[in-house]
């Protein structure tokens, strides 16, 4: 069955000659990553789409290359191209699992892979296992406190967070986070997810909240069936791969973990690594929900009703790998550092290298500096109205913008007439006039000077004011701001009382 042209597989004009934010993501038909010459070629797409991007080893700014699917293939020299330039290798499916991860692999020494087989029957992994799980604990009581605004879920996390500190085994742990997560994840279930008016009558009822955590299809957040939680699946799995990376860099082994059961499906040590940055990319996808609307066409429904991700946006997505492989970096580090100090005679070197962070690199060249953090590329802008892109430091589009800003006149010249017709505004108005009245009144025209006349007053004066600011002018004959813009424009002519005092202020005198 052909796909529904408005979910269209097909992004045009990519470009992948330079990477966004040191990713590149390659998600067509026919993908073809060689080498060629010393060069890393890379071909994606098909027909008129068909896109080849050329990289030399110096000045081409890659440090991811993701392809999502699998149709397609690499060369043993790309791979090698990618390791010699410290470049990762992540493929993803497109319900968010990972594939394969692969990047540098730092120095690998026996000893600390030996303590991070035996830690399991000393209480260095229960400490390890707390620490994480406290980390994790940290921040979701932040994120639960000030961004969903539910302080008696805040609270329910403190006090299991306190607790955290009394368990001496991993499955007491583990019970704790289980209830902390309960709590949390039920914070979210009513959080609302916007689309633009234009899409709503497209949307399933289910994608306009965010729901529970479980998918029904599966009992767990494997196969979700909303986009919120579809984006989150994929973020974790950029994050898994990403503390896969990780380990390895450090030479550890990411199949061993602390905290997560041994399976054959996954990466229990990369698993373990995850829980302490879970919510920041919490904390992101929050803050994408408040500011932008999801669009439509982003996401498709399969027959079953599990939510997948269009390419566009796992390409988006992909881009943030960089800011979540920086979270991880002192995370693996500290977890190498504890295991570590369980090795008796470590020999030469007292802790183990830092490739992630450079942290002894900067202390013997006494450099306190910490390396900045990249920031997360911001997700993409879209009009609340018709679901068109938007530029940066604009809520609209140029079409949308023109309608709502109508709208809004109508509304504000609503609001200013109310105002001017309320009891309070009908007795200044009235004061006014009696004050003006009583002026006329006592004005006579015998007093007039009988040079200044009418026509002395068009010809001589009425061109002069224009030299002449409106708010002196106002001050001067004691109206408002209005009235004398109307008097120096020539809209309105005032009453011959003004004009002598208009005549000084030009400084027009008779012949």
């Amino acid at each position: 069955m052909a796909a529904s042209p408005t979910v269209s597989q097909v992004v045009n004009s990519r470009n992948f000659l330079t990477p966004r934010h040191g990713v590149i993501t390659l998600f067509g038909y026919g993908i073809a990553v060689t080498v060629e010459r010393g060069h890393l070629i890379i071909k994606d797409g098909i027909g008129p789409e068909r896109i080849q991007g050329r990289f030399a080893r110096v000045g081409h700014g890659l440090r991811r290359l993701v392809i999502i699917g699998s149709d397609g293939f690499i060369s043993l020299a790309a791979l090698r191209w990618l390791a010699d330039q410290d470049a990762g290798f992540v493929m993803l499916e497109r319900d968010g699992s990972v594939l394969v991860a692969t990047g540098p692999v730092g120095p690998s020494d026996a000893r600390l892979r030996r303590a991070q087989a035996l830690v399991r029957q000393t209480n260095i992994s229960v400490e390890i296992a707390r620490e994480l799980v406290r980390q994790k604990l940290v921040g979701q009581e932040q994120i639960a406190r000030d961004r969903l605004t539910n302080l008696a879920v805040a609270e329910t996390i403190a006090a299991v967070r306190t607790s955290l500190d009394s368990a001496d085994n991993i499955e007491t742990i583990r019970l704790l986070e289980a209830q902390a997560a309960a709590a949390y994840w039920g914070a979210w279930r009513s959080l609302h997810i916007t689309f633009p008016k234009s899409d709503l009558r497209r949307v399933p009822d289910h994608w306009n909240t965010f729901g529970t955590r479980k998918s029904p299809l599966t009992g767990s957040p494997r196969l979700a069936a909303n986009p919120a939680n579809a984006i989150l699946n994929y973020l974790y799995a950029v994050l898994e791969s990403e503390c896969r990376l990780a380990a390895v860099a450090l030479g550890l082994d990411p199949g061993i973990g602390f905290l997560h059961v041994d399976t054959d499906a996954r990466d229990s040590l990369a698993c373990d690594l995850m829980e302490a940055v879970r919510p920041h990319i919490d904390a992101y996808l929050l803050d994408w929900i408040h500011r932008q609307p999801f669009r439509r066409e982003w996401f498709f429904e399969k027959p079953d009703g599990n939510c997948r991700l269009m390419a566009s946006l796992c390409v988006r997505l992909s881009e943030t790998a960089q800011t979540w492989g920086a979270l991880v970096g002192p995370v693996a580090e500290w977890v190498a550092r504890t295991l570590w100090s369980t090795i008796r005679n470590s020999g030469r070197r007292e802790q183990p290298p830092t490739h992630l962070t450079q942290v002894h690199r900067r202390a013997v060249k006494a450099d306190r500096f910490q390396l900045p953090l990249p920031p997360a590329p911001q997700p993409p802008r879209v009009c609340p109205q018709c679901g068109a892109s938007v530029k940066a430091g604009k809520s609209h589009c140029a079409a949308c913008a023109i309608a709502i800003q109508r709208q809004d006149f109508l509304k504000f010249a609503e609001k200013g007439r109310l105002a001017a017709h309320t009891p309070e505004a009908e007795l200044k108005r009235a004061a006014a006039q009696r004050r003006r009245h009583e002026a006329q009144r006592k004005w006579r025209v015998w007093e007039h000077p009988t040079w200044l006349t009418e026509k002395f007053y068009s010809e001589q004066i009425q061109p002069r004011l224009a030299t002449v600011e409106v708010k002196t002018m106002a001050e001067t004959l004691g109206v408002s701001i209005t009235y004398a813009s109307y008097i120096r424009a020539g809209r309105m002519r005032p009453h011959p009382r003004h004009w002598e005092s208009l005549a000084k202020l030009t400084n027009v005198l008779p012949d």
